[in-house]
C-alpha cells in the first residue's frame, strides 16, 4: 500500500531529478544559443517535456505498487 511518505518522497525526487536534467539542457542549450550555434536548440526544445517525463516514470512506478 502508497502511504503519504511515498507521495511525498514521489514528488521530492521527481521535482530534483527534473530540475537538475531539464536545468542542465536549458542552460547548455541558452548558452550556445546565444552564443549563435544553432545546435543548442536542440538541446532547449526537449528540456521540459523530459523534466516532466521522469515525474511521471517515477509515478507510473509508485502506481505499480497500488493493489489492483
Amino acid at each position: 500500500m502508497v502511504n503519504r511518505t511515498d507521495i511525498i518522497w514521489l514528488g521530492l525526487s521527481a521535482a530534483v531529478a527534473g530540475s537538475i536534467s531539464g536545468g542542465l539542457l536549458l542552460g547548455i542549450g541558452l548558452g550556445l544559443a546565444v552564443n549563435g550555434a544553432h545546435v543548442g536548440w536542440l538541446l532547449i526544445l526537449p528540456a521540459a517535456p523530459l523534466s516532466g517525463g521522469i515525474g511521471w516514470l517515477l509515478a507510473r512506478r509508485l502506481a505499480k505498487q497500488l493493489p489492483a
